[in-house]
């Protein structure tokens, strides 16, 4: 039986999409709105049975998918772009209701970004994927990106849409087939994707979604024999658990994982564009894996610092994220919003002081945690080490260059850094000391999909982007040709 619940007026299906049609669970598991945390729908609870159908209709819809030409695909990726600007509405509310963010970002950035990942893909699989032919001692080199297979797409649910087509575009841009198993915590705007690329007119299986708990459909969907790439973002944990099922058969994985980047700020840094990129750092109410949660300032001008980020940090508005003016909507799940408590209170406990801050928002009451910046917290300590993914930033100072890095590489993560200095020298210098996969000059996430992206340590495995996502999801094949006869 198809489940179509309605989430603040739009109809989303609460049931997997296989093959081209709804398919149920005899199971199901509760989708909680972090808004008010009521239940919003009963979604179907995947299994090893709904994965494998799933991995078959994509097997077999490769064989037609994977020989369409670059322009087909294109046009199709184009027409799924146009239908999701006809539903940019629907879409924002509907994630704004399934994991709180807010939704003028849904709105302006979000879901834009959405369709602006298949119209990238499509132009570039068209216009840019070729490397000119070469010759070796007479014999002609032809490299071309062959389709792998079917994709398993493992994604987040921070940003859950945007973060799953940052795969699925390239993944179906280059001739794959894609199951797509979205977070457990936000499975509603996947279920609405799935109708909008059937509506553009996508094959039957080439996009299959199966709802379900990562131990269950997703431990199941990266296990499979029959699938041939794993794209992944999440945490390490989770990574190493996907890569020892990935191992068996052999099957290439892309990681995105956890960050723990620093934002340095030097003496002759602008101060009040760093304290607008420090203060940035709780978007999204904190749940952003790019995020510089980590001050590093010099000791020259920290109080001058610390005095304009708690002034203006102060000015932001927590509340209601269906509110324009609202800047910080709630955590995105009750046991997200007691990891983020629980580590803010073992670091005071441990001799860290909240400058701001530094517990739940009592005033608005469920899941909103305060924004929240801690000093004095000792070296090497949990909370300037590991991934809150909260509004919890620390601050801490430095005497140069030296220690600036020094401190900036100190975790085991990689993912990105930010720099504030009016000395360009210095910026190259410094930013070319930094252990990151990507590094942002006075400024922040400013992201090109034609640039690689992933990270370093244990944020990540691989690149995506540009041509990267292309190699990470083809085979990428060399055919040499000898010379004709009389040439």
């Amino acid at each position: 039986m198809t489940r179509q619940p309605t989430v603040a007026g739009v109809p989303v299906s609460a049931d997997h999409w296989i093959g081209g049609r709804r398919a149920a669970s005899a199971d199901r598991f509760t989708d909680v709105s972090p808004l008010d945390e009521a239940p919003v729908a009963e979604i179907a609870r995947g299994t090893a049975a709904d994965v494998d159908a799933a991995v078959t209709a994509a097997s077999t819809a490769f064989a037609s998918w994977s020989r369409t030409s670059r322009e087909e695909r294109a046009s199709l990726l184009h027409a799924i772009a146009d239908g999701v600007e006809k539903r940019l509405e629907d879409l924002a509310i509907v994630e704004t209701t399934d994991n709180g963010a807010l939704l003028r970002s849904h709105r302006r950035g979000v879901m834009p970004r959405v369709a602006h990942n298949f119209r990238f893909f499509a132009n570039w699989l068209v216009d840019e994927l070729d490397q000119p032919d070469f010759e070796t001692r007479g014999h002609r080199n032809h490299v071309s990106w062959d389709p792998a297979g079917v994709c398993a797409l493992v994604t987040p649910w921070n940003a859950p849409l945007m973060l799953a087509t940052w795969k699925i575009a390239p993944a179906l841009a280059a001739g794959n087939t894609v199951v797509l198993k979205p977070a457990e915590w936000t499975p509603l705007t996947a279920s609405l994707f799935a109708d909008i690329a059937a509506e553009a007119g996508l094959p039957d299986g080439v996009f299959n979604v199966v709802q379900g708990y990562g131990a269950e459909a997703g431990a199941a969907l990266v296990a499979h024999p029959g699938v041939r790439r794993i794209s992944f973002t999440g945490s390490v944990p989770t990574a190493r658990t996907i890569a020892a099922s990935a191992a068996a058969n052999l099957v290439p994985t892309s990681f995105e994982l956890g960050g723990k980047s620093p934002l340095l700020v030097f003496g002759d840094a602008d101060l009040d564009l760093a304290v607008d990129l420090a203060v940035e750092q709780y978007d999204n109410a904190g749940q952003v894996c790019l995020a510089a949660v980590r001050l590093l300032v010099e000791e020259s001008i920290v109080d001058e610092f610390r005095a304009r980020f708690l002034e203006r940090a102060g000015q932001l508005r927590q509340g209601d994220p269906w509110d324009e003016t609202t800047d910080l909507g709630p955590q995105v799940h009750r046991r997200q919003f007691e990891r983020i408590d629980g580590f803010v209170r073992r670091a005071v406990e441990a001799g860290a002081e909240p400058l701001l801050g530094g517990g739940p928002n009592t005033d608005l009451g469920g899941l909103y945690y305060r924004p929240t910046l801690l000093t004095g917290a000792a070296e090497g300590s949990e909370i300037l080490t590991e991934e809150v993914f909260g509004p919890v930033l620390t601050l801490q100072t430095f005497r140069d260059e030296d220690d600036a890095v020094r401190l900036a590489n100190s975790t085991r993560f990689g993912l990105a850094a930010t720099l504030v200095t009016g000395d360009e020298a210095r910026a190259e210098r410094v930013s070319s000391r930094l252990v990151a996969g990507t590094v942002w000059v006075n400024c922040f996430f400013v992201r090109d999909l034609r640039a690689p992206f992933g990270g370093s340590r244990e944020s990540g495995i691989g690149r995506e982007g540009g041509t990267w996502s292309f190699d990470f999801y083809c085979d990428v094949k060399n055919s040499v040709f000898a010379p004709r006869e009389g040439n």
